[in-house]
């Protein structure tokens, strides 16, 4: 199959400039998509910093003012750049980039996270690593401008959040965290690693010395503020009263399957009760981390094997999915896409806790379709692949978690519609999953808009006991994770939701698609019609497959 070619346009020229700016900015951005020139590198965290991709983002609005768009393809492009950095503009009026401070998704992780993507084939790769390893010191240091600028105006992140960061700093300099490890793995980058930790040590002492002291005890951010996160998460504007009630209700429904494949499970068992037989059952047991790792490419490869040219129309290059073990030992499983030219394949990593050596299959065959085919690798790389279709920000700048995780849902729960889950312990893994999923959708709206918590856990205010009681009575995992997962909504507000909202837009927009085109309805078409429009914002997306922009 060859890719769809057109001739770029003004409009592309624009989005191709935005995308180049971008990545000089920010070479973090840079390495994740594979962008080569300055892998040596980090963002400027500081205030001057922020405000250069604002100079940017208003630059390339006032210029798009000055095109009119020469097809469908750009009008697309159009809509998708106004909503995005227009969006991106009222962050940064907001504070909201200034006060960036959480346990998942702030420029302490993203300036960490961001070497696990760099190779460590060669000599010159890993000084490349000791290069970016240097710049720490001075980025943790505009860092905490920004904390500064933002605190003078009261904008501080709460407690627990920063509480939560001092902790992973103490993990990361510890005698068996990341940087010691990463030295013996690579005694060429001793020094180097040194540095860093000393660095993030520094960062621990004034993030308690400093940021702690200003930081308000309340987890919520606001039903005035929370808006614009959920809108930043999602590209689509939605009603959050409406969704509140939405979530318990859907919640309700995944509650109710979950009973009856407990039952197929075992016979009058509780799903608690089935849950703990699949774990006790050998069909489902994988031990040590090898096995897992060969567990995962092998499904993964399975799921591209037999969906390809079937179900999706998936290009040569996407046919190749790395699964690995990551070097970082969070728990989390999660994707990274390939580099433009695909000599970076995309890959499934899964972070495995300490000490953890034996898995359930049961559990995560349908997170191998979340991250894999067709969930995230089929969005993301098909995307990367349609070069000659569209331009360098529509693959690889237009990203919203409630397109990309909504997607990576509706493929698993497509999995499920075409029989690859119809294994009531797979099944189950399903639903669990979806049960986690559903239950953030409640807590994270209802906890930062102060909604009234559900009668299951008392009603009244939300508070951080009812929010454990809910999401401990609705996700079958270890303690050390869920608080975790906890923490990250609570810190992160609108983004846990996206997952949930985003499948249900996506299933809305397949309906509404199929009502149109009656017995002319292709599921394949609509796959690829949906897919080849890229990771715009949800609203967005809606427009373009429906015709409506």
């Amino acid at each position: 199959m060859t890719d769809t070619t057109r001739t770029p346009t003004a409009i592309d020229a624009i989005a191709n400039r935005h995308h180049e700016r971008t990545a000089q900015l920010s070479p973090i951005t840079a390495t994740y998509l594979g962008v080569p020139g300055a892998d040596d590198q980090l963002d400027d965290f500081s205030p001057a910093g922020y405000e250069q991709h604002a100079a940017l983002a208003r630059e390339t609005l006032a210029a798009l003012e000055q095109e009119q768009p020469a097809d469908d393809v750009d009008k697309v492009t159009v809509a998708a750049m106004r909503e995005r950095l227009g969006l991106a503009l009222e962050v940064d009026a907001a504070g909201l980039n200034l006060m960036s401070l959480n346990v998942i998704a702030s420029p302490m992780q993203e300036m960490r996270d961001i070497l696990d993507l760099m190779p460590t084939d060669t000599e010159e790769q890993v000084a490349t690593i000791g290069r970016r390893l240097e710049a720490m010191p001075r980025a943790l240091d505009q860092w905490f401008e920004s904390l500064h600028a933002a605190a003078t105006k009261g904008d501080v992140a709460a407690r627990r959040q920063v509480e939560a960061c001092i902790k992973q700093t103490q993990d990361h300099t510890a005698g068996d965290g990341y940087f010691a490890n990463l030295a013996k793995e690579h005694p060429g980058l001793k020094d180097q690693a040194g540095v860093a930790a000393a660095a993030y040590r520094r960062a621990g002492e004034r993030l308690r010395e400093e940021i702690l002291p200003k930081a308000p005890e309340q987890d919520a951010v606001g039903r005035e503020r929370y808006p614009l996160y959920s809108r930043q998460f999602l590209g689509a504007q939605i009603d959050l009263e409406e969704t509140y009630a939405w979530g318990q209700e859907e919640l309700a429904r995944i509650t109710g399957e979950m009973r009856k494949v407990a039952e197929q499970i075992k016979p009058g068992a509780s799903v608690k009760e089935a849950m703990t037989a699949l774990e006790q059952d050998p069909r489902y047991q994988l031990h040590g981390t090898d096995a897992l790792q060969q567990w995962m490419q092998t499904k993964a490869d399975e799921a591209i094997r037999e969906l390809a040219d079937v179900h999706f129309d998936i290009p040569e290059p996407v046919r190749t999915i790395e699964c690995k073990i990551a070097p970082t030992q969070s728990g989390g499983i999660y994707y990274t896409g390939p580099s433009e030219d695909f000599s970076r394949p995309g890959r499934m990593w899964w972070s495995v806790p300490k000490g953890v050596e034996d898995f359930g299959t049961w559990r995560e065959l349908t997170t191998v379709y979340h991250e894999g085919v067709p969930g995230h690798h089929l969005q993301v790389a098909q995307t990367m692949y349609r070069s000659g279709l569209l331009n360098n920000w529509r693959r690889m700048d237009a990203w919203t978690s409630g397109h990309g995780e909504g997607w990576a849902l509706y493929a698993e729960r497509l999995m499920d519609e075409l029989g690859y889950l119809d294994d009531p312990g797979d099944k189950m893994g399903m639903y669990d999953g979806q049960s986690l999923r559903a239950a953030r959708v409640v807590l994270d709206i209802g906890i930062h808009c102060g909604f009234d918590a559900p009668a299951e856990v008392g009603g009244g205010a939300w508070d951080y006991d009812k929010a454990w009681r809910f999401l401990t009575a609705h996700a079958d995992m270890a303690e050390g994770f869920l608080r975790f997962e906890l923490d990250r909504y609570l810190g992160w507000p609108g983004q846990a939701p996206a997952y949930k909202i985003g499948e249900r837009l996506w299933l809305q927009l397949r309906d509404q698609v199929r009502e149109r085109e009656g017995e002319q309805f292709d599921l394949k078409a609509f796959h690829r019609r949906a897919l080849d429009i890229g990771g715009v914002g949800l609203d967005t997306l809606r427009e373009a497959v429906l015709g409506e922009l």
